[in-house]
């Protein structure tokens, strides 16, 4: 095929061209006709040459011949491009082309995407299981050996009670973190993501979004923040406000361990015809929950902001190739680390804060435990080998952070919560994983010092004054469901108000979110309890 725009003798005239075909005999015919119209020269062409043969032309003959060659070029290159026709893709016979036949099929393309997905979370409990039990047991252990080998006092208690509980309550879940990021970077460097991405656009447009808007809600798969700053490429602006207005409902990494602390308390590991486990089908079906939200959500916006304009969505299909090993580990390396270094302040910060917070409180009543509890035993509703987890008991509860879980128990209640997993919630603001290290904080300051129980174990036997299990079933999943629709945490609301320029909106999506996670989360206690 000719690379140069179609043009022939019947388009010029030819007493331009004949002192240049006689100079240059083998020069193509669009070359010359640059060198009279563009003043083009070829290699040892001057202008004192062109001024001999009389090849210098008027202005308004330029002007006109310029115009002819634009128009010439940009019909080569529409033909070229076959812009405006639609390229028959059925009758490809390469490799690329037979494989994307399967996965961007309109029912295999869904199922293969599905099955997919199936396996990642699978993989996620399966495969980590080990290093996490291992690490569960292991911050257990140090906890205990700090307790026994250092002198008694604060900063024994700090460190047993606070510091490390706290962050050994975001470490055991670097496994599952670091296995979610490997299969993600696997699908981008193979070019499956882009097959997806494209997939998805058809369910997209069915709800008021933008094809564009694909990205951002991939992308929130892992985080928030950088999601909801990927919507600037989308042009229209109703559309991209919408995006980043659903883009938290996507479950993100850091829902991760909240997730896979309360699916283990409460979902029996099973198999499901020999290859499935209902642990992982449990996570999946939370991942759909959120992306289900994200889209309802937006045909609510969608009919809310009256959105008229629409505009056109452009991805890139790159070849199919195998992952890069040495990309792939970067990938998971570096933001596991971004992940837990930036987790990692916050959890050490909020976890010294609780520790303070739960281990004083006011002089009337905490300062007084020794004595009340001596009462207790005295007077035989207390056993007198219970007298030590009765003081750090009544001890928690009057403290002040006990006090700060007492004062919302009444709003929580409802929902099956006790005011430990209240004060969970709340702190969990800050970030989601934060409420793991919250829960493994205020267990350790109620608790024995030297207990090496790991934290799913003292989740599992945490009970009610009543003596019931505080983690049932029914708690557990209105818990799942409350962090499924919940605000993600502080930063995805500063990101927000960053690129809307404006309180309004994050606002608006920090109370419509909160009431959707509240009422949830009561319709799916009172129903299952």
């Amino acid at each position: 095929m000719s690379t140069e725009p179609c043009l022939n003798a019947s388009s010029i005239d030819p007493e331009y061209f004949n002192g240049l075909r006689r100079a240059f005999p083998n020069q193509q015919l669009y070359k010359l006709w640059l060198v009279i119209t563009q003043d083009v020269n070829f290699s040892g062409l001057t202008k004192n040459f062109l001024d001999t043969e009389n090849f210098a032309k008027p202005n308004t003959e330029l002007k006109r011949m310029q115009q002819k060659e634009t128009i010439k070029r940009y019909q080569f290159i529409n033909d070229v491009l076959k812009v405006g026709k639609v390229t028959d893709t059925s009758k490809a016979r390469d490799l690329r082309s037979r494989i994307d036949r399967v996965l961007m099929h309109r029912v295999w393309g869904y199922a293969i995407f599905g099955f997919l997905l199936l396996l990642i979370f699978q993989s996620i409990f399966d495969w980590s299981s080990y290093p996490m039990d291992w690490i569960d047991g292991a911050f257990a252990w140090l906890s205990s050996s700090v307790a026994e080998h250092m002198a008694p006092g604060t900063l024994n208690n700090l460190l047993t009670q606070g510091i490390i509980p706290g962050i050994g309550g975001i470490v055991i879940f670097i496994p599952q973190i670091a296995f979610l990021f490997l299969f993600i970077s696997i699908l981008e460097e193979s070019g499956y993501m882009s097959r997806v991405v494209f997939l998805m656009d058809k369910i997209m447009r069915r709800f008021g979004l933008n094809g564009k808007s694909v990205v951002p809600l991939v992308s929130g798969t892992a985080c928030a923040i950088p999601a909801i700053m990927a919507t600037r490429n989308i042009e229209n602006w109703k559309e991209r406000l919408i995006t980043i207005l659903v883009t938290p409902f996507m479950t993100c990494s850091a829902r991760l361990p909240v997730y896979t602390i309360i699916i283990s308390l409460i979902i029996p590991k099973q198999r499901v015809l020999g290859i499935f486990n209902t642990q992982g089908l449990t996570l999946m079906a939370l991942y759909i929950l959120g992306f289900l939200a994200a889209i309802l959500s937006a045909s609510v916006l969608n009919r809310i902001m009256k959105l008229r304009s629409k505009s056109f969505f452009v991805v890139e299909m790159p070849n199919y190739k195998l992952p890069l090993g040495r990309n792939v580990v970067l990938n998971v390396v570096e933001k596991t680390k971004a992940f837990i270094a930036g987790a990692g302040k916050i959890i050490l910060a909020i976890s010294v804060i609780l520790w303070f917070l739960g281990s004083y409180g006011p002089a009337d009543t905490f300062g007084k435990a020794d004595q009340m509890i001596a009462k207790e035993v005295a007077a035989g509703r207390i056993a007198p080998d219970q007298h030590d987890s009765a003081v750090a008991a009544y001890k928690l509860e009057n403290s002040y952070i006990g006090i700060a879980g007492k004062s919302i128990e009444p709003a929580i209640r409802p929902l099956g919560y006790d005011w430990k997993i209240g004060i969970a919630v709340l702190s969990s603001f800050a970030a989601r994983e934060v409420f793991v290290g919250t829960l493994a904080t205020i267990y350790s300051v109620g608790g024995d010092a030297d207990n090496e129980e790991p934290i799913r174990e003292k989740m599992a036997a945490e009970v009610r004054p009543d003596g019931t299990r505080v983690f049932t079933t029914a708690t557990g999943v209105s818990l799942l469901v409350f962090y499924a629709f919940a605000m993600q945490c502080a930063s995805t609301l500063a990101i927000t108000r960053k690129e809307t320029n404006s309180w309004k909106w994050p606002l608006y999506q920090l109370l419509c979110m909160s009431v959707i996670a509240y009422v949830s989360a009561l319709a799916v206690y009172q129903f299952m309890k």
